[in-house]
This record gives C-alpha cells, sequence and structure tokens, in this order.
C-alpha cells in the first residue's frame, strides 16, 4: 500500500509539469504555424529588372531560372560586373554563356565563383568579391521563395552594401502544390535558423 501511494503522489506531482510540457509544445507549433503564414504571405513576387541598377549583379546558382535574368540585366547596363556564385566545378564560362546565351559583356564582365555550396558560402564568396572590387551596392538574383535568407545572409556578410533585390520564379508548370508547399517549409526552417545564427553572431562580435 505504501508504495501504491508513492507511485500516486509522483503522478499527482508529475501532472502539472507534463501540462506545462504539453502547453509549450502546443503553444511552439501555434507560433511556428503563424510565422510559416506570415513568411509565405510576404514572400516578394517575381520582379522584372526595368530601371533596377547597382554597382555590381550577384546571382546564386538552384531551382529556377535564377541565371538568365541575372545575364539579361549585366547585357542591360544593371551592373558594372555579374558574379554567379555557386557554380558547379566542372561548368566552364564557355558552357554557361553558350548556355544562357551571353553576349560580349558576359564575355568581359561575369566572374565564376566555385567555392559556395550553400547560401551562408554564397553570402561569403560574395562579400570577398565585393570587397575585392570596392562595391558598394549589389543586385542580388535568386528565386523569389529564397530571396528573405539570401538577403540575412548577405546583410549579415556586407552590413555596409546597399543590397537590392531580383527576385525570380522559381515553380515551372510540372511543379506541383504539394512540392512547392514542402519546398517552402524547408525554406522557412533555413530562414529561421540564419537568423537566429546571424543574430547571435552579431552579439557575439559586439561582446
Amino acid at each position: 500500500m505504501t508504495r501504491q501511494r508513492i507511485r500516486k503522489t509522483a503522478t499527482r506531482a508529475q501532472a502539472p509539469k507534463r501540462r506545462v510540457l504539453l502547453s509549450a509544445v502546443l503553444w511552439g507549433l501555434f507560433l511556428y504555424g503563424i510565422g510559416f503564414g506570415l513568411f509565405t504571405v510576404t514572400l516578394p513576387r517575381p520582379s522584372t529588372p526595368e530601371g533596377m541598377k547597382a554597382d555590381a549583379i550577384v546571382a546564386l546558382t538552384g531551382e529556377g531560372d535564377r541565371l538568365g535574368p541575372a545575364v539579361l540585366l549585366l547585357e542591360q547596363g544593371g551592373g558594372k560586373r555579374l558574379l554567379i556564385s555557386g557554380v558547379n566545378k566542372l561548368i566552364s564560362k564557355r558552357d554557361l554563356k553558350a548556355l544562357l546565351h551571353g553576349g560580349s559583356s558576359f564575355d568581359c564582365c561575369a566572374d565564376l565563383g566555385f567555392a559556395a555550396e550553400d547560401t551562408r558560402g554564397n553570402a561569403e564568396e560574395a562579400a570577398r568579391w565585393v570587397r575585392a572590387n570596392n562595391y558598394r551596392s549589389i543586385v542580388v538574383v535568386t528565386a523569389a521563395y529564397h530571396m528573405p535568407r539570401s538577403l540575412v545572409e548577405f546583410g549579415a556578410q556586407m552590413p555596409d552594401v546597399k543590397l537590392v533585390p531580383y527576385p525570380v520564379a522559381a515553380d515551372t508548370a510540372t511543379t506541383s502544390s504539394w512540392q512547392s508547399l514542402k519546398r517552402l517549409h524547408g525554406e522557412y526552417a533555413k530562414y529561421l535558423a540564419s537568423v537566429v545564427r546571424t543574430s547571435f553572431d552579431g552579439l557575439v562580435g559586439r561582446a
């Protein structure tokens, strides 16, 4: 009897802790859902390059037609030079020019970056390029869903450089709603991780 009473007492003592834990989990899921909804509805819409201009242009490789608009913007005089960041090491500049239908501006003023393997790497690679060329403003070309995280990472690496977003479409006619939602959910999680990490790095840097 004594053991049973002890067990019942322990169970009753643990019940409030379990309720608090469950409540915290539910609130966390609720806030995450609200944040995801806001993230989705506030994503930038794909834009056009009319009137877009900066010292230089940085295009991030990945899903969607990111590189074509960046090359066209370079040909139209939207920037002095173009950096294509995150290029596969097996791809040559000649290959890319043929693929993207680049013109004379591509020959003289397009640089390829092979070091970046993720968005943080893109930002680090672009920052080195920007500092080497003393640029004060850049157009950032990437998919619309990828733009918020890109701006966070680029802003952390280049706080004194003006970033001009040029979001382009990522979806194609074959992209299903489920694929799009899954991609957005993954991107939101990565965006939160970038915000937390860059904020922490900023606090440590000021300490």
